[in-house]
């Protein structure tokens, strides 16, 4: 970073590129003190926000590589902003202060990507992005009826900024990038043409800027950052990874469903614990060792899975519900959370009761890490899991290490991944056991092998349905997160919301160009179709997942690279085309790998799809192996079974991609 001294202020310049402009007639820099309240229900929150104080520091003395900030002449300094290599360090000068607002410079026709995992928008451009891990929502449009029963019924609606995922980075289109480092609420505004305004609910302790010549160096720079993932495991190439919860009947649905063709690699069943039943739908029984009365001799059919090349996935989460035999243990030896009278705060999860292990005791870390992960799950054979309900911690609870709730919140899930990891690596099965996170933080990518994109609504709607996932996938990736996956066909099922048939196709088709395909039986299994209860869907799923497998090498070389470079499975289109300018606010179509292009069909009732190919390329259909030049929008037929995928032409595995046509 180089800082210049200009008439009344002064500039930050990063590699040519103008960051930071602050003059006393046009400060860059606001400090003041807030007042918020913020409302938890079951993961959804209602925050507001009372701004007692936001003062312009418009004049500054600058002394070396420091700057001192004063909101007038004669004024003591408030606030002071240090340059440290590509890093602004900050200090508040005044204890009163707790929130800050610093505005970058922007072009009017930049384009800004990043913020986490975000499902709506990829282009941040226009929009203000609020970034506190939550419940995304149901619906998350107001405009629409389910929203706003789901926020009538249980102030579930969500909109298009919540997420999961929040991180306070960006990607600019002016080739550089921008993290925040805290832990607070905060909120990326992109709303004004000559600048992006970042606003922090305490001091954060830096700003950290990357730049690079290509985005390709760009991501790269941030996986290092953020931390990298190991290769995924060789079993996972072998097919999908069937999601059933019909207890030991789960065993002979999967036979039937490899009889029909379907190439299995895994066989997930969440309710291994047992289930409980709740007006939302079935919920899994909150213990997180295996029930033996609904999977008898679970531990046998494990070791009978492993030996015909299928592996067995289970799910936990970092809750304890009171009426499991786990939770007891955890209360005596004081490793919950807290409440204000000091005894252990219960959490109510939709119908029954829940400690909060804490995490920031390293003995209740470890404890979960060991005697619950280590023990109950890897040690009795489970191969992976899902690690669910990261973004749950309480904001009024007390913690062992004496952080307000409020500012370990956003840290919650990037916590729960390490304790998860940790338990992985304690058995020396990092790189081959595989758990998946929808909730996540700044450094999750350190620790999670796998994102998966939240629970979607069970339909096509644009900021819930399939659509939203190939946002997800595009926005985390960016940040170092290499593998994203969904379930195919969707979660939520409410207000009449059902799947059908074509929708579990359209999904399926999408997963078989991912990391990793997964089905999941959603939260009302009896409402909805599932895979092997149709025989066109049945048919057709066995067709994608034997597309998986066939593009395996691919996807292995996908995956060494991502280890190597940090590169994304699931890419957008600028990464590899940032010459081509039409590609920069493309949020449904992506590159799996440089070498495919996939736009999945994400709207009902469609039989074509519009698709705009990169130009420089020349790219080939593959189902039709007609050829186009790239440069032009165009429209090829996309019946069920064959998504619009187009190949690079000269690519190295252009004979594999040929072999789709025989398939």
């Amino acid at each position: 970073m180089q800082l210049d001294l200009i008439p009344g202020g002064f500039t930050l310049s990063l590699e040519g590129r103008e960051i930071l402009r602050h003059t006393e007639a046009a400060p860059a820099l606001f400090v003041g003190r807030g007042e918020e309240r913020m409302d938890m229900y079951r993961g959804n929150f209602e925050i507001e926000d009372y701004v007692v104080e936001r003062t312009a520091l418009g004049h500054v003395e600058v002394g070396g590589n420091r700057v001192e900030f004063a909101a007038a002449r004669g004024q003591a300094p408030r606030f002071a902003l240090t340059v440290d290599g590509n890093q602004l360090l900050t200090e508040a000068l005044d204890g009163c202060i707790n929130r800050v607002w610093i505005r970058i410079q922007a072009e009017a026709d930049e384009h800004v990507w990043g913020g986490g995992e975000q499902m709506s928008y990829f282009d941040m451009r226009g929009r203000r992005f609020p970034l506190w891990t939550s419940e995304p929502g149901v619906g998350r449009d107001k405009t629409t009826e389910i929203t706003f029963k789901s926020d009538v019924t249980g102030k579930a609606g969500g909109d298009y900024y919540n997420t999961n995922y929040p991180q306070p980075t960006y990607v600019s289109s002016r080739r550089y990038a921008l993290h925040v480092e805290t832990n607070a609420y905060s909120v990326f505004d992109f709303r004004r043409d000559g600048f992006h305004e970042i606003e922090v609910w305490a001091v954060p302790q830096r700003l950290e800027f990357f730049a690079a010549p290509t985005f390709v160096d760009l991501v790269g720079q941030l996986s290092l950052r953020f931390g990298r993932q190991p290769e995924l495991p060789e079993w996972v190439y072998g097919g999908a990874i069937l999601g059933l919860k019909d207890g030991e009947n789960s065993f002979a649905r999967m036979e039937k469903m490899r009889a029909a063709g379907v190439k299995v690699s895994g066989l997930w069943c969440e309710d291994w614990v047992g289930l409980r039943h709740t007006s939302f739908g079935a919920r899994l029984f909150w213990d997180w060792q295996a029930n033996e009365t609904r999977y008898p001799r679970l531990r046998e059919k494990i070791a009978e899975l492993n030996r015909d090349g299928i592996r067995f996935l289970g799910y936990v989460n970092p809750y304890l519900c009171v009426d499991g035999p786990l939770y007891p243990v955890a209360d005596e030896k004081g490793y919950f959370a807290k409440g204000e009278d000091g005894r252990t705060a219960l959490v109510d999860f939709g119908e029954f009761d829940c400690g909060v292990v804490d995490f920031t005791n390293p003995a209740a870390a470890a404890w979960f890490a060991e005697e619950v992960i280590g023990k109950n799950m890897l040690d009795y054979g489970l191969s992976g899991w899902m690690a669910d309900f990261g973004e749950y911690l309480p904001i009024d609870v007390k913690l062992a290490n004496g952080i307000d709730a409020k500012l370990m919140h956003n840290a919650w899930p990037t916590l729960w991944a390490e304790v998860n990891a940790r338990a992985v690596e304690s058995r020396g099965k990092t790189g081959d056991a595989l758990f998946f996170m929808r909730a996540g933080f700044t450094g999750v990518q350190a620790h999670c092998p796998l994102l998966w994109g939240g629970d979607q609504s069970v339909d096509f709607s644009r900021h819930d349905g399939l659509v939203t996932v190939i946002c997800g996938a595009l926005s985390s990736g960016l940040l170092g997160n290499a593998y994203h996956h969904s379930d195919i066909g969707g979660y939520t099922s409410l207000f009449g919301n059902v799947r059908t048939p074509e929708l579990i196709m359209r999904w399926a088709e999408m997963a078989a160009f991912t990391a990793v395909m997964r089905s999941h039986e959603g939260n009302r299994p009896r409402d909805n179709i599932q895979i092997d209860q149709d025989a066109e869907v049945l048919s057709h799923f066995a067709r994608m997942t034997a597309i998986y497998v066939h593009l395996a090498p691919y996807l292995k070389a996908l995956s060494a690279e991502a280890a190597q470079t940090g590169l994304p499975v699931q890419r957008p289109l600028f990464l590899h085309h940032e010459d081509d300018p039409e590609t920069y606010a493309v949020q449904d179509v992506y590159l799996y790998g440089r070498d495919l292009l996939v736009a999945p069909v994400w709207q009902a009732a469609q039989s074509e799809r519009m698709v705009y190919l990169p130009k420089g390329e020349t790219w080939v259909h593959v189902w039709s192996g007609e050829v186009f030049d790239g440069g032009q929008t165009v429209t090829v037929p996309a019946p069920l079974g064959q998504p619009a995928v187009f190949a690079r032409k000269g690519a190295a595995q252009a004979a594999l991609f040929d072999g789709l046509r025989t398939l």
